[in-house]
């Protein structure tokens, strides 16, 4: 179809392209000197101004090519300046320069007629680029409109501009059927002029589009209610049609303006009369999958695809509003996966965001077909229970998605059964909007992991309560450490067959101002829960370091210490500094410190608990199993793990009494410990029988409430005097 090339003519010597005007909108100096560096030439007018009235003024007086705009400015907003733009039909290019990261910006600006779109100052080494790209648009559409007019003229140069615009560009008879139609049908559209040729303008109409469109490409009105810039979806041919959207679809930017022959009043005074309809539509299929693109990534999670917060929380809103007027419920079923940070720790995070795709499709498996499932971030998914009969039914989704989750899924080269902790609010009985909602639902998804995980609870009122408080605690907890009310007590540790102290447990303890002294068993969990334990940690071993330092520098140079450290401490990569800095700031030998773990940690069996545990051994510092027993003990953990010491649970020193002289597990325990070159130690002890039983049998070092209950490190140093 191309017939023509751009050596065959010579330019008409008379046609004068305008200065260039580009217009700097931004309120930063220093913005607008750099954009005035980079843009400013001989051949065009680079203006500026820093607020959006002055920015109109200019437009409005003076013919700008290209402004370059900024979103935020200090009266005007940049889409505002765009939308008048857009009414008032400024033939001026916009690029949007902006530093604002919203996708709804981006959209919207796009939407209102900006031909880019650059986040400064991420894209601003494409700038002078694209300001170029938008001149030569501009000055091809004025050569092109000024052939038009002068095509009796020059009709072999208007030929070459038309057939090879990268628009579509046509005209129809008085009956809407093709009299021309340029080559760009061919290359997007799959269509020949000879497939057009006479046929209806409604042949590359998509089928869904036909009785929207039925005036626009046919436009009969040449004044300024002519059709600008209405968004048309065309039909591709089955063969052709190079960058289609979906099912062959096309999407364009139309304009179209009738043809009328002789002067608005003929001389015999008949109107002037239609011979057709004059269009040009602009390919926009990239930019408009470009938009929902955005658009969905703004309110969808990017890792799932499910629906994210924002989109959730506007379908909720909308089912209330819905149940209020029929009289209805609707469930609200929060779902937090238990122990997840385990596998993200165990198997990175790739594994984890498998998994966390892995249950996306499983919650939808169990959700019916107008409910809605969403992320709500991290492990935390929702689902939207619109309709419900009777609130009991939530219990069945709720119900099914526990048992799904039993399912193992494949992580790495292995299987993991997911469990979840499951929440359920329902409405108007558990609030009546969609904050209370998920505060509720989230409030009885806790109540789950506080009584063991892997259940299902509804919210009751009662728990409401417990949160309130646990909130309180929490905030009085943020403030403790500040406030100076966590306090370092020691328990000390006494040798059977010497009689004296050699060393002793740091044992924290928090003197709120309305509890009272507080032991960890109150405040921990909470701790660990909110991430406020890694500075629980820093304080007891800042703290009982320096005591220990004081008592050692005071002449009992052999005493130990013990500090106990949380579980979550051990897949942290700080934990050994952390340590061993407390030790070299107060000068102590790397052996008289004894980490205290539980058995827990020697179940997540991962490499860093290893290498932390190893580290610590390599530089001197002793590694201890709390509680020994009492959990999923193994001989294994014992081999492959570098451990020093095992504390024998004052569980089973509480079972030697006069009516049982001996105990199998303690007589167990010792010999693993003799077996395994260990030091033994026993807590729990609170009578002589069970200090002499415990002597007999090979214990020596031993701690309880027979030798001293944990106390100030004043009244300690009182009993190192005694």
């Amino acid at each position: 179809m191309n017939d023509f090339s751009i050596s065959d003519f010579r330019p008409i010597q008379d046609v004068s392209t305008p200065l260039d005007r580009i217009l700097i909108v931004d309120d930063e100096p220093l913005m607008r000197s750099s954009l005035r560096q980079l843009l400013e030439s001989s051949d065009r007018e680079v203006l500026e101004c820093n607020s959006g009235a002055k920015a109109l003024g200019i437009l409005e007086n003076k013919d700008i090519t290209v402004a370059l705009l900024d979103i935020n400015l200090p009266d005007i907003s940049g889409l505002d300046i765009l939308k008048w733009i857009r009414k008032n039909q400024i033939p001026t290019s916009v690029i949007v320069v902006s530093g604002d990261r919203s996708l709804d910006s981006a959209v919207q600006a796009l939407r209102y007629g900006a031909v880019e779109f650059v986040r400064k100052p991420d894209d601003m080494n494409h700038i002078r680029h694209k300001v170029e790209n938008a001149l030569h648009r501009v000055h091809l559409e004025h050569r092109q409109a000024y052939m038009v007019s002068r095509l009796e003229q020059s009709e072999y140069l208007h030929r070459f501009l038309v057939n090879n615009s990268p628009d579509l560009i046509y005209t129809l008879d008085d009956n809407g059927r093709f009299l021309f139609v340029n080559n760009r049908f061919e290359s997007l559209l799959g269509y020949s002029r000879d497939d057009l040729i006479d046929a209806h303008y409604s042949t590359i109409v998509y089928d869904g589009d036909r009785e929207r469109v039925r005036y626009t490409l046919n436009e009969r009105r040449s004044d300024n209610r002519a059709t600008t810039n209405v968004e048309v979806n065309l039909k591709a041919k089955e063969a052709g049609g190079r960058r289609t959207h979906t099912d062959h679809k096309v999407v364009t930017m139309l304009s179209a303006v009738g043809i009328y022959r002789g002067s608005p009043v003929d001389e015999d005074g008949s109107p002037r009369r239609f011979i057709g309809t004059y269009g040009v539509a602009r390919d926009i299929t990239e930019r408009k999958t470009a938009e929902e693109i955005i658009s969905f990534q703004a309110f969808h999670d990017h890792l799932t695809q499910l629906p994210n917060r924002r989109l959730f929380k506007d379908r909720l809103d909308l089912a209330i509003t819905q149940a209020h007027r029929q009289g209805k419920m609707v469930g609200l079923v929060f779902v937090d996966l238990d122990r997840f940070k385990l596998v993200n720790d165990t198997y990175g995070h790739a594994e984890g965001d498998k998994l966390l795709k892995s249950v996306a499709q499983a919650l939808r498996r169990c959700a019916r077909a107008g409910d809605t499932v969403a992320r709500q971030g991290g492990d935390e998914f929702t689902v939207l229970l619109p309709d419900l009969a009777q609130a009991e039914d939530a219990a069945l989704i709720a119900q099914k998605i526990v048992e799904e989750l039993k399912t193992p899924f494949p992580i790495g080269e292995r299987s993991y059964s997911a469990t979840a902790s499951v929440g359920i609010a329902v409405y108007p009985r558990d609030g009546e909007n969609a904050d209370t909602l998920l505060k509720n639902a989230d409030i009885a998804m806790y109540k789950v992991k506080e009584s063991g995980k892997n259940a299902y609870q509804f919210f009751t009122s009662a728990m409401n309560a417990n949160y309130q408080a646990r909130l309180n605690l929490e905030s009085d907890l943020r403030e403790a450490i500040s406030r100076s009310e966590l306090q370092v007590y020691f328990q000390p540790q006494y040798s059977a067959v010497s009689k004296r102290l050699v060393g002793m447990e740091a044992l924290i303890r928090w003197n709120h101002p309305r509890h009272g002294l507080l032991n960890p068993i109150d405040f921990i969990d909470l701790a660990e829960e909110t991430g406020l334990i890694y500075a629980i940690t820093d304080f007891v071993l800042e703290q009982a370091c320096a005591q220990l330092a004081s008592w050692r520098a005071s002449g009992h140079s052999e005493l130990r210490l013990s500090v106990n450290v949380s579980p979550q401490e051990f897949s942290r990569s700080d934990l050994v500094e952390r340590v061993t800095d407390q030790i070299r700031k107060h000068q102590l030998p790397a052996d008289s410190m004894e980490i205290e773990i539980t058995e827990n940690v020697l179940l997540q069996d991962v490499s860093a608990v290893i290498e932390n545990m190893r580290m610590l051994r390599d530089r001197g510092v002793h590694i201890s199993i709390d509680d020994f027993g009492t959990g999923y003990s193994s001989l294994n953990y014992l081999r492959r793990f570098p451990i020093n010491c095992i504390k024998l649970d004052q569980s089973f020193v509480r079972d030697l009494d006069e009516e049982h002289h001996t105990s199998p597990i303690i007589n167990a325990i010792i010999g693993i410990a003799d077996g395994f070159g260990l030091k033994l130690l026993a807590e729990g002890v609170e009578t002589d029988f069970q200090r002499r039983t415990l002597q007999k049998l090979g214990c020596d070092v031993m701690q309880g409430f027979l030798f001293s209950r944990p106390v100030p490190a004043n009244e300690l140093t009182q009993l190192l005097a005694a």
